[in-house]
């Protein structure tokens, strides 16, 4: 069931192109623009890539996520100046 609504501006030219594709099909102009953007999304990959983009996405982002480790008491008091300090000694500034 249709609950969500959306619309845009488009040329005269092309909600005229759109209209005579629906009712050539014989279908409702909503139903043109569902196929079509459908269609464009199975295109892109949005659809049937969407687990695996997000798997390589978690397995990218895990590279950047890490903890210190120590007995510091204080270590979450320090953290800036020791990520600064980190940072400056893998990149040598």
């Amino acid at each position: 069931m249709k609950t969500e609504v959306y619309s845009w501006r488009v040329a005269e030219e092309l909600k005229t192109e759109l209209e005579r594709e629906a009712r050539r099909q014989k279908l409702s102009l909503s139903a043109v623009l569902d196929l079509a953007a459908r269609e464009w999304l199975h295109k892109s990959g949005a659809e049937a890539g969407s687990e695996e983009e997000q798997q390589l996405l978690r397995q990218s982002a895990a590279k950047c996520i890490g903890s210190f480790a120590g007995g510091d008491a204080s270590r979450s008091k320090n953290a800036r100046q020791s990520v600064r300090e980190r940072l400056r000694r893998h990149h040598g500034r």
